[in-house]
């Protein structure tokens, strides 16, 4: 079975598909730390970043290396929303996705799980929260102001629902969830009971 849960940024994916995947004891995939993986390999100068090998589980490394706190820098966020972008790197990065969910159990969070990566997923959720609770949410984990997330926040929301490809969007099969007010705990059991019923 897969679940695919897309949103936008700060609405609680990857909290939120975490704690699913343990609840169900399903596997978690990070289809967004694939993306930063690419965008740190490119600041760092790789020649071409797709060569790059990426492990996704308790740690994500890149080319053997522990990256999961590297990935999550300001600077590695903004690079990663242009990275996706780029069909040569969507393209590679979905084929990807697609092989390692063809067997198993899989809670996949991402931008394009359920139009694009896994269209066939047998649920689909669509996260979303008011643009002031995604920004507060990331501003505590970064440690900012949430007026300078929340600008941040419109401009990434604004490429990435425009780009011409794959462009951010709900499926439309898929069940809008907004989480703005629920706590981590709430979502998750909701979203369970969810995959449940369908199974």
């Amino acid at each position: 079975m897969l679940i695919a849960i897309d949103g936008p940024a700060g609405a609680g994916k990857s909290t939120v598909a975490s704690a699913v995947a343990d609840a169900l004891g399903f596997t978690y995939l990070d289809t967004g730390a694939m993306y930063r993986c690419v965008a740190l390999a490119e600041l760092r100068g790789v020649e071409d970043p797709l060569t790059c090998s990426i492990e996704l589980g308790g740690q994500v490394t890149l080319d053997g290396e522990d990256v999961t706190a590297a990935i999550r820098t300001p600077e590695v966020t903004a690079r990663a929303s242009e990275v996706a972008a780029r069909p040569e790197v969507r393209g590679q990065l979905v084929a990807l996705q697609r092989r390692m969910i063809r067997t198993g159990n899989y809670v996949a969070e991402g931008r394009d799980i359920g139009t694009v990566v896994a269209p066939d997923a047998e649920l689909k959720v669509f996260l979303t929260a008011s643009p002031e609770e995604r920004a507060r949410r990331r501003a505590e984990q970064l440690g900012v102001d949430p007026g300078e997330v929340l600008r941040e926040h419109e401009e990434r929301d604004t490429r990435d629902a425009t780009r011409a490809h794959s462009p951010l969007a709900p499926a439309a099969d898929a069940l809008r969830v907004d989480t703005t007010g629920l706590s981590i705990d709430e979502v998750t059991h909701k979203i369970v009971r969810l995959a449940q019923a369908v199974r």
